[in-house]
């Protein structure tokens, strides 16, 4: 029988990592708002798989339907040739939900790869390639992905990339006259993620919708992390009077399984069956994942989680308050302590974990601590964390003092 310390060294020797130094928590099991490793402890989830566990672990609207839907079929057939319900279901359902003309979805198994659709929908559309996005931005780490962002160091390693790719600074105006009618799409995070949960000022993503109409350029909004109600709507573009030309979605869609979708016009996306198979995909609108998300969004739909994450974010904001964290950024369950510094950050990521709660960085900004937890959590859960943090943070001003 294999031990704990077998499977560390399996796990490094077997399953390729990211990083040098992977935290290597051994999970046992995971239930609501808590991760439990193979010794039975505890840890408070303030990270939901990076935005992805809407409901928390394990939610038994979820897990029925997952169950239900595997007893009926799972894959039966390539995205788009069978008529299969949940599929159909979720895409009427996110219709029901968005505006024109944001009627028509595409689903696939990420939001990286749905950004990949979005590109070439955009691309097709257009009969244009010049791509706009903005500088830190982050969608992915697919080929088109990965060629949006403007952090070399990343990127290097990996070119050729996709050519034509222009960079912006976020919330800055004047360089919207960067966009024009050679641009097949500007593509913007609604809220900028791994640059530190930078939300738009102002009109900004209102006048880059204008700016975009102007140049006949579509603009695509990536609602990878912000969707599925993470900030007080079900997308966040609805805060900002901007409606995008194709929405691109993912992660807490759902609560925990592969998905990712994009979504735009009926005529826009009928655009991709010429030439035939434009697009396809083998495991897109997997029955059983599709339930999963409507299970998700049919929870969200008849409970208060969403409009919920407002107050709980103002809960979080009024605890966290301690010299060391210089500002808290973001909206909603979507937040980042902005700490005096990243020794700071690296500080207290890694010492939470070990006293039972989990954070996470974000990928731009090395002063940031991600706090991202499911929807669910309890206002006992967050005074139980932060309580936690603020005692981790006397700790280290008090150390460094000595």
């Amino acid at each position: 029988m294999s031990t704990s310390k077998d499977h560390q060294s399996n796990f490094r020797a077997y399953q390729s990592q990211t990083t040098p130094h992977p935290l290597g928590l051994e999970v046992s099991h995971a239930s609501g708002s808590y991760i439990y490793d193979v010794q039975g402890k505890a840890y408070l989830d303030f990270i939901a798989g990076v935005s992805a566990v809407s409901l928390g672990h394990s939610h038994p609207a979820v897990v029925a339907a997952v169950k239900q839907q595997a007893d009926k079929y799972m894959h039966v057939m390539v995205y788009g040739e069978f008529i299969q319900g949940p599929a159909l279901d979720l895409c009427m359902a996110l219709a029901r939900e968005l505006p024109d003309p944001l009627q028509t979805t595409y689903l696939v198994n990420s939001g990286t790869e749905a950004m990949e659709g979005a590109i070439k929908l955009a691309r097709r559309v257009t009969g244009r390639s010049e791509l706009i996005a903005a500088k830190n931005a982050y969608h992915g780490n697919t080929i088109g992905s990965l060629s949006l962002m403007d952090f070399e160091a990343r990127k290097a390693p990996f070119r050729p990339l996709l050519p034509d790719i222009r960079h912006i600074e976020f919330n800055n105006t004047q360089a919207l006259e960067t966009i024009s009618t050679k641009t097949a799409a500007v593509i913007l995070e609604t809220i900028q993620g791994g640059a530190g949960f930078i939300l738009p000022e102002a009109d900004y993503l209102k006048k880059v919708r204008q700016r975009c109409s102007e140049t006949g350029t579509l603009l695509i909004l990536d609602e990878i992390q912000p969707g599925f109600g993470r900030t007080g709507t079900l997308f966040a573009f609805e805060q900002f009077s901007c409606i995008p030309d194709i929405l691109v979605m993912g992660k807490g869609m759902a609560s925990g399984l592969p998905i990712g979708a994009f979504t735009a016009s009926r005529e826009h996306m009928d655009t991709l069956q010429d030439p035939k198979l434009g697009h396809i995909t083998t495991f897109g609108g997997n029955p059983v994942i599709a339930a999963a998300a409507l299970a998700t969004l049919n929870v969200l739909q008849k409970t208060s989680l969403i409009s919920d994450t407002l107050k709980k974010e103002s809960l979080f904001r009024s605890l966290l308050i301690h010299p060391a964290i210089s500002e808290i950024r973001g909206r909603g369950l979507m937040l980042a302590l902005i700490m005096e510094s990243p020794v700071v950050a690296d500080y207290l990521v890694l010492e939470a974990e070990k006293e039972g709660l989990l954070l996470f960085w974000l990928l731009f900004e090395p002063r940031a601590v991600r706090i991202s937890p499911p929807l669910t959590l309890s206002e006992a859960e967050i005074r139980e964390g932060c309580s936690l943090i603020l005692r981790l943070l006397d700790r280290y001003e008090k150390s460094a003092v000595n």
